[in-house]
This record gives C-alpha cells, sequence and structure tokens, in this order.
C-alpha cells in the first residue's frame, strides 16, 4: 500500500521534469537567432530537401518572432520593449514594428500605434540610400508612430492577418543590374525566412516592374501584391517598412535571418524560374552567351568575334536587348549556356542565372578595373560562379583614335575620373566603344573552355 503514493510521487516528479526541459529548450531557441541560424545553414549546405525543411522550421513561429530576427543589438531592445524599432547604414533604412499598423495616402503613411506621444520618422524604402540621383525617384514614407489625437489614422478599408513589407520600386529600376542589386536580393534577404506570409506593399507603383519580377513575388509572398495608389486604407498586425542591403550582389550569411547564402538565393530563382540546368557538366556542346550592346561599350567587330568563337568549338547566342527584356523566357536561356561573355555593364548581372561551374568572361573597358571586379568578379565566385577578365588594350578603344595615345583620357585616366562622376560617365561608360584583339582575346575563351572541360559538380 505505501508503494502507490511513492510512485505517483516520481510520475508527478518527472512530468515536472519533462515540462521544464521543454520550456528551457524552448526559451533557447527563440532567443537564440544565431545558433537557429547556423542550424538552418547546415541543412542548406546538405543541399537536400531545403525548401519543405526551411519550411517546417519557419513555418509556426509567430510574426513576433519573425520579425525581431530582423532587428539586432540595442535596435532588439528597442523593438523588445516597445515592439518598434528602425536601424539605418549607408545604403539603407529599416523599420520593423511589432503591432497594429495603417498604411494610408497612397502607401505614404504609416501610422504604428502605440500610447506614447506621437513620434514622426521620413523613410524612403529603397536600397541606394547614400545616392541621390536615385533617391529623387523614391517617394519618402511617413511613419507615425505613437498615439495622437491631433492626426488620429483613417478607418480601415481593408484588414490582412499577415504582415505588410513596405519598399519602392522605382529608384534605378530599368536596369537589372540595380534591379536585382536594390530590390530582388535585399527582398529576399528581408523576408524569405517569412516564408510567404506576409504581403507586399509597393510603393511609386510601377506595373511593368511588377509583371517583369512576378515569379520572384509570387515566391517570396502568398498573396497578391498591393498597390495603394488607389487611397484605400490597410490595416495590418505588423510591418516592415524598407530593405536590408549587404553589397553589390551580394548577401552576408552571417547578417540574413535563417543563414540564407548566394547558394540559397540561387536555388530560390532556380525554383522560381523553374530552370533545370544544375551544373554546366550538364551541357554536351559548350554554348557561348555573348551579351550585345547597341549604345556604349559595344563590340565594333562583333561579327569576327562570333566567327572565332564557333571556331573554337562553341555554340554561339547572342543576348540582344530587346531579347533579354523578357526574363521569365531569358532566365532559361542563360541557364543552358556554358559561358557568358559581355563588356562591363548591367547584362552581365544574368550570371546569376548560370548554372554552377559555367564561366563569365568580363571584358574590361578602359578605366572600368574597380566596378568590374566589385560588380561582377567577386560576386560571381559567390554564385559558383568561374570568373575571368579580359582587360583591354588602349588600342581596342574607340577613345584611342578619338584622344590619341598621349592624351590623359588614354595615359592617366585619374585626371578625368578625379574631375567627378558624370565627367568619367560621359568619357568612358558613355563615350566607349571597343574593338577586341581577336588573336589576343582567342587565349582567354581557350582558357574558359579549359576549365568547362576540367569542372566537375564537386568543384562548386
Amino acid at each position: 500500500m505505501e508503494k502507490e503514493p511513492r510512485r505517483l510521487v516520481n510520475y508527478a516528479t518527472l512530468a515536472i521534469c519533462l515540462v521544464l526541459i521543454v520550456l528551457v529548450y524552448a526559451t533557447f531557441f527563440q532567443s537564440n537567432d544565431t545558433l537557429i541560424g547556423s542550424w538552418e545553414y547546415r541543412l542548406s549546405n546538405s543541399r537536400s530537401n531545403l525548401s519543405s525543411e526551411r519550411i517546417n522550421i519557419d513555418a509556426d513561429y509567430p510574426q513576433e518572432f519573425l520579425l525581431r530576427r530582423l532587428v539586432r543589438g540595442d535596435d532588439r531592445v528597442r523593438f523588445d520593449f516597445d515592439g518598434f524599432s528602425c536601424h539605418a547604414d549607408v545604403h539603407s533604412e529599416v523599420c520593423v514594428a511589432n503591432k497594429p499598423v495603417r498604411i494610408y495616402n497612397k502607401g505614404l503613411t504609416v501610422y504604428v500605434y502605440d500610447d506614447q506621444p506621437q513620434v514622426e520618422r521620413i523613410v524612403r524604402p529603397y536600397a541606394r540610400r547614400e545616392d541621390e540621383t536615385a533617391m529623387k525617384f523614391v517617394s519618402p514614407v511617413q511613419i507615425l508612430h505613437g498615439n495622437s489625437t491631433i492626426r488620429p489614422p483613417a478607418a480601415c478599408n481593408f484588414t490582412h492577418n499577415v504582415t505588410a513589407v513596405v519598399f519602392s520600386s522605382k529608384g534605378f529600376t530599368g536596369n537589372v543590374f540595380h534591379e536585382f542589386n536594390e530590390i530582388i536580393i535585399p527582398l529576399f534577404i528581408t523576408t524569405r525566412h517569412f516564408r510567404s506570409r506576409l504581403k507586399f506593399v509597393i510603393t511609386d507603383f510601377e506595373l511593368w516592374w511588377v509583371q517583369k519580377y512576378n515569379r520572384v513575388l509570387s515566391h517570396l509572398s502568398g498573396y497578391d501584391v498591393i498597390n495603394p495608389g488607389d487611397g484605400s486604407v490597410h490595416c495590418f498586425p505588423g510591418a516592415v517598412i524598407g530593405l536590408k542591403y549587404h553589397n553589390n550582389l551580394a548577401l552576408n550569411i552571417t547578417d540574413i535571418p535563417g543563414g540564407y547564402s548566394m547558394f540559397d538565393f540561387k536555388q530560390f530563382l532556380k525554383e522560381s524560374y523553374n530552370l533545370k540546368i544544375n551544373h554546366v557538366s550538364e551541357i554536351r556542346k559548350p554554348v557561348l552567351m555573348l551579351i550585345s550592346r547597341h549604345n556604349s561599350r559595344r563590340f565594333l567587330n562583333e561579327d569576327e568575334l562570333v566567327e572565332m568563337m564557333e571556331g573554337l568549338g562553341f555554340r554561339v547566342t547572342r543576348a540582344e536587348p530587346e531579347r533579354v527584356s523578357n526574363l521569365d523566357e531569358f532566365a532559361e536561356v542563360v541557364n543552358s549556356c556554358s559561358v557568358m561573355v559581355g563588356a562591363h555593364g548591367a547584362g552581365l548581372t544574368n550570371e546569376i542565372f548560370l548554372p554552377a561551374g559555367a564561366v563569365t568572361v568580363q571584358v574590361v573597358p578602359l578605366a572600368h578595373e574597380w566596378v568590374s571586379t566589385n560588380y561582377f568578379g567577386g560576386p560571381a565566385k559567390a554564385m559558383g560562379v568561374q570568373y575571368l577578365e579580359y582587360k583591354i588594350e588602349p588600342e581596342e578603344s574607340s577613345l584611342f583614335d578619338a584622344y590619341g595615345k598621349d592624351h590623359p583620357v588614354i595615359t592617366d585616366p585619374e585626371t578625368v575620373i578625379s574631375k567627378g562622376y558624370y565627367a568619367y560617365r560621359s568619357v568612358y561608360v558613355d563615350g566607349q566603344d571597343l574593338k577586341i584583339n581577336i588573336e589576343r582575346f582567342k587565349k582567354t575563351l581557350i582558357e574558359a573552355k579549359q576549365i568547362l572541360e576540367t569542372s566537375t559538380p564537386f568543384d562548386t
């Protein structure tokens, strides 16, 4: 008879211990984003069941947790205290609200409720904060945080049950490099861990841009985008205003919720655009895409280049400007290529669709060394793409004939660069075409072909 009460006590003690273990486990993992991120990163590196695993990881987390992962350091303390914080750096400004918000005035006013006196903050939600030219096209968003009887928010026309993400589709859009660099990659960085449980509110709404990137938008959000231009009042349980930015075509894995890498971003693009080829070794006869420019930095002897490339055994496809405009189709074409060749310019951004192990060959015009390396050279390696540069000789530039071999434009580009960006641009960016030395350039393409012949899936 004495054993029965003792057994009950033991069961009760065991139950209490189990509850405590569960509570400690939950508390630890909800407070340690770095550990969760590193675990997710290991999952991504395993390259198995990537999407389904991460959906299960994030699907059950509440809005507060997902929003909190966008906030670091002292901003997190502020966020935990009153559910709202903003952080600004050189490139971008991002505000995060874990409390009811109302978005009105054509999306340009965001009211964040609080019982404190109202504070106003102005944010331009585009990741090019340091560039005055870009920001002239971006409308300011007014954030009213607090309680005010003087300027109360309008009544809701539409009430949503997921987080809002507010960003602009203006800035330098119309240029594919800037579209990926300042909107698409920052959008992925900021929102991927929400697993489509959010709605995009796009200020400065550009229908053509939304249509162009519909596949990306629909894979990051499970809802139609909101064009706030009709003046309706949209109410949300929380919001992110602005997008996080890291560097040129770059993702800093240690500063992204979930620890996403460039590999994860490329996998995301592969799923979004239904790209079939994983590695360049799957392409039997090497295909070379030549970026054909019609304005500045044209290849003046392009037909001779194509003849030489075909002589080396490449099947050449030219990327004309009108062909590039349909991104849904063009992404698949790029994914079927082994090599991409182009003079420095926005078209090289499409290297992001190349299969792993492919080669980007960037032709570097005069005075383009820094931008070539930093915009496309460095990022290519993170994409799993091999990278080669062909730096032209002065004689291969149209500037050589225009100014003469002894002019400072040829011998000392710094004298032009020191006069400012617009002086540099008028000469070297807009005023320069290229006549490539066929025999000299042939050596670079032979090197590219040798890389392809030795490339295996295990190299990337």
